[in-house]
């Protein structure tokens, strides 16, 4: 390794370790103060450098990843209040137009599609089975 390419490398290793940090705390109250801070970055370059690494600001990543704990969470039929402050939100209101705004539907909406699609997939389960896997299986209809 050149020593052009040792920092680069150092910076990226901070930069995952700050992404792993908001992975592991999510649910928590953490702002872009604690998470550049786990990267010992000051919270603008941070910022930039975490963008360009992941594409996303670090404020949108954490965004992204509680809204898809939520989805998790609703596939197991959780109630929407507890949805949204088990994944770190402090209030409905915000869950709500931030779930809206990324998944296409209310909390609420999502959670009752997911409760019929299970409904669904019980009373005719070869309907959620592609056709190629059923016919080489013999479970098709003749």
């Amino acid at each position: 390794m050149t020593t052009e390419q040792y920092p680069k490398v150092y910076l990226y290793k901070r930069i995952v370790q700050a992404k792993l940090f908001i992975d592991s705390n999510y649910a928590d109250k953490i702002g872009i103060d604690n998470i550049s801070d786990e990267a010992c970055f000051s919270k603008f370059h941070f910022i930039r450098l975490f963008k360009q690494v992941y594409g996303k600001t670090p404020h949108q990543y954490l965004t992204s990843v509680r809204i898809d704990n939520a989805i998790q969470l609703f596939q197991k039929d959780k109630p929407v209040s507890d949805v949204c402050y088990a994944v770190g939100f402090e209030t409905l209101s915000s869950f709500g137009s931030l779930f809206k705004r990324m998944v296409g539907q209310s909390p609420s909406a999502y959670l009752e599609a997911q409760q019929e699609r299970k409904i669904q997939i019980l009373n005719a389960p070869l309907h959620f089975v592609p056709g190629c896997f059923a016919h080489q299986n013999g479970w098709d209809k003749k």
